[in-house]
């Protein structure tokens, strides 16, 4: 029974190749464009979250910046300086949601190793810094807590940093243990960290006594940096920044309304924004995809209908000779899916192959954003649950373009039928 539909089906694409392949096109390209475009999304969203890792989720920058308003008898346009006070101050329990503090200061300096040499920026750190910025340590420690006290001059450096300094046969790894000279300064490596590849690798990390004592930095610093627990949502990370600055402003003589007098970096916040936007990206990129599947599941609806004209003569002996309108319906709906499973599955093939060649050409390529440099596009590639979901949709809506035409075979009249040319 089944083997004599099919067969009936395809005597009817071969009567009519041209038109079904035409109308097949279509069918193929709204597949095609509708996975091409969630590859690209895909793409696009890992690019611009490429490197989200670096930091901890769940981590605050502090940093001073200037008063906007007039307050306790000074004017605008004060500069607002960080203290080591206000380190101890945040990790005290003012603020029992935060975790861990560690506070920066920094200096940019010449690294230099015999006649090799290259500008970088020394970041005076604490321990807490490695867990905080999660790095990648492939060789030797980071900055201890016995570096800090002693006011050890010792760097952590980066594999790219260091193959700027080595000699003919030697590698990064070499230089653990050795001393380099950074502004001037011997400084004995200790650690080797893997550059992320996001122009951060000018940044190389020494105690944070040592970077205040050796370059005199006194009280001052140039941030804070801080994890934390319990803010779940955006509300109440509002509420918690709000709560900080306004307390902070006060510390230094601002208004506790003065939003630009401190400036807080939340990396929590900045996620949630992210990830509302590769979801708003994704909904989008679904909507114009499936209406671009649209055109070609008209087409498909278009073709039925003509067919169904043309064949009015043998739907109505059909009818007259017994034929029930399930079979008439059966058949029209299932010429109406093979047409458009068959077209949309070489659709969907070619849009996962194009998939596969966009990652393995501009997934390559990288361009420098504001000094960091990034992949154009990350993994622009669609899972195969993901494109099965799409045929599966294809399919359904295959389905009810073959109703209305089969419908409208079925209200034949025998009669009429046989009275039409």
């Amino acid at each position: 029974m089944m083997r004599d539909l099919l067969t009936e089906v395809l005597k009817s694409v071969r009567r009519n190749k041209l038109r079904t392949s035409l109308t097949g096109l279509s069918v193929s390209w709204g597949i095609f464009m509708l996975i091409l475009l969630l590859g690209a999304g895909n793409g696009l969203s890992n690019a611009f979250s490429f490197g989200s890792d670096r930091f901890a989720s769940n981590t605050m920058m502090v940093g001073g910046g200037r008063t906007s308003k007039a307050f306790d008898g000074l004017k605008t346009g004060r500069r607002i300086d960080l203290e080591d006070r206000d380190v101890d101050f945040v990790g005290g329990e003012t603020f029992p949601e935060i975790d861990a503090v560690s506070a920066t200061v920094g200096q940019s300096v010449a690294v230099t190793r015999g006649t090799r040499h290259f500008d970088g920026y020394l970041e005076g750190n604490h321990p807490e810094r490695a867990e905080i910025e999660k790095l990648n340590l492939i060789h030797g420690r980071f900055i201890n807590s016995l570096d800090i006290s002693r006011h050890r001059k010792v760097a952590v450096m980066t594999d790219n940093q260091l193959e700027l300094l080595l000699k003919d046969g030697e590698k990064a790894e070499d230089l653990l243990g050795t001393t380099v000279n950074i502004a001037g300064i011997p400084f004995k490596v200790v650690g080797i960290t893997k550059d992320d590849g996001m122009g951060y690798d000018r940044t190389l990390y020494a105690p944070y006594s040592t970077v205040k004592r050796v370059f005199a930095k006194g009280k001052e610093i140039d941030d804070l940096t801080f994890t934390f627990h319990g803010l779940e949502t955006e509300e109440e990370h509002e509420l918690f920044e709000k709560s900080l600055k306004s307390i902070m402003n006060v510390r230094h003589r601002a208004a506790p309304d003065d939003e630009s007098a401190i400036w807080i970096w939340n990396r929590a916040t900045q996620n949630m924004q992210m990830e509302k936007g590769r979801r708003l990206l994704s909904t989008a990129l679904w909507i114009i995809g499936l209406f671009t599947l649209l055109g070609g599941i008209v087409g498909v609806s278009n073709i039925m209908l003509i067919a169904v004209k043309e064949r009015t003569h043998e739907f109505g002996i059909r009818k007259a000779i017994g034929a029930s309108p399930w079979s008439i319906t059966k058949l029209i709906m299932t010429e109406s899916v093979i047409i458009t499973a068959i077209f949309g599955y070489i659709g969907m093939v070619a849009g996962l192959i194009t998939c596969e060649i966009l990652d393995n050409t501009l997934g390559s390529k990288t361009v420098e954003v504001m000094g960091a440099t990034t992949t154009m596009l990350v993994d622009p590639t669609v899972s195969v649950g993901v494109a099965l979901s799409a045929m599966a949709v294809l399919v359904a809506a295959g389905t009810i373009a073959g109703l209305l035409p089969a419908l409208k075979a079925v209200k034949v009249k025998p009669i009429e039928a046989l009275r039409a040319e």
